[in-house]
This record gives C-alpha cells, structure tokens and sequence, in this order.
C-alpha cells in the first residue's frame, strides 16, 4: 500500500525537465526510433510535420545560412584582392618617382582611375618654393586654417567646412561634397593628401581609413626622399 502511494505522490515530469534530458543525451531517438511515429512538431502554417522532417528543415535552413555566409566572404575576398591590386600599382609608381611631379603623376592617376576620386590635392609645407607644378608648397605659417586635420596625424573622412573645402580644393571646391584628407609625417609633417568626391555619401566619418593610413605612410616616406635629395 505504502510502495503504490509513493508512485502516486511522486511529481509529473515538467516540460522543462524533458527537453533538459533530451538535450542532454541527443542520441535519445536511435534507441528510440518509435518515438518519432508518435511526435509531431506544429507547421508555421498550421499543419504537422513528423520531428525527423522538422529538424531536416531546419538543417536545410541552416544550410542555406552557412551558403550566405560562405558567399560574403567569396565576396569580400574578391573585393580585397582587387584592391590590393590596385594598391600595388599605386605603391610601385610611387617607388618609381624620381621627382615631385612624378608623385603628382601617380597619386592623380591611382586615387582618380582606380579608387574613384574625383579630385586630388598634394599640398607640401615649405618656407622655399619646390621643383613642381603639380604640387601646392604652403608655408608653415599659413596652415592654421587645416591645423586641426594635421594634429590628429590620422587621416580624417567626411564633409569639410566651407572655409576648409575652398582652402584645399580652390577653384574646384563647389563641385566636392565629400573628401578624405591624409596627414603626411615623416618625422614632421610634410603636408596632406586630400581627395575630394562629388558624391556626398562618397567618404563618411564611420568609415575605416586602413587604407589610406598606408597611403599615408608610403607617400610620405617617397617625398621625405625626393625632398632630401632636392636640397643635397
């Protein structure tokens, strides 16, 4: 009498505690292959569907999602392989640069053929007049109105003030509604790259500026070179 009450007062097992089980022992089913006759998990549409085709549809979903996956990163493999073509080219005409117009040459000819901006300007710190055309020399002196874009010494994306947007693009400056503005440093600062765009959304302040910090660095180092060797 005592043995059969005891069954009877004993708890009914909680929903909770049967999924714990069964995600504790997964292989619950293979000895228990009846089981999967008997359960049915409800259809986001109403109907039924037996468990074995439930979690079939389930891998198959996270088939799917794994082929997502897999596809953005193909993508964003092709997109860095060609950019670091295209920066390979930069990096071996700016090697090649035996002067300042050289530089010019290459920076136009990269930043507006393969990485689309639409103006570049090459602006150098000088107290003396340099052996160029395709560079403005700006005396020290001059430089407060870009002084906060040269104390970061890390380039900076976005839309630019009027006053700053005129003073580095002049003439062109109506038509760049969003720039990039590189601080060049060797040591000192030797001057900024700014490449202006036409479209607004072109360059943003969210964006990551991994590749022109390295554009930066090249650029300063090949005109820290030409300028020693102009004053030798």
């Amino acid at each position: 009498m005592n043995d059969a009450s005891e069954v009877l007062e004993q708890p009914a097992l909680s929903a909770d505690q049967v999924a714990d089980y069964l995600a504790q022992n997964p292989d619950f089913f293979t000895e228990h292959t009846w089981l999967l006759e008997k359960l049915y998990v409800p259809h986001q549409r109403g109907t039924t569907v037996s468990l074995v085709e439930r979690q079939t549809s389930l891998l198959r979903e996270r088939n799917q999602q794994l082929h997502g996956h897999m596809a953005e990163l193909i993508d964003a493999a092709k997109y860095n392989d060609v950019q670091f073509d295209k920066t390979k080219r930069m990096v071996l005409a700016l090697l090649e640069a035996a002067t300042l117009d050289d530089v010019a040459v290459a920076i136009e000819e990269s930043l507006c053929r393969d990485f689309y901006g639409d103006e570049t300007e090459l602006l150098l710190f000088s107290e003396k007049a340099l052996k160029s055309n395709g560079i403005r020399t700006l005396a020290r002196a001059e430089d407060s109105l870009v002084q906060p874009l040269i104390e970061t010494n890390l380039p900076s994306c976005g839309q630019l003030s009027e006053a700053m947007n005129r003073f580095l693009f002049q003439d062109r400056s109506v038509k760049v509604q969003s720039a990039a503005v590189v601080p060049l440093v060797k040591g000192e600062t030797l001057g900024l790259l700014a490449i202006g765009s036409h479209d607004a959304n072109y360059f943003q302040s969210s964006q990551g500026t991994l590749f022109l910090s390295y554009v930066g660095e090249v650029l300063s180092r090949v005109l820290f070179r030409i300028l020693r060797e102009q004053e030798a």
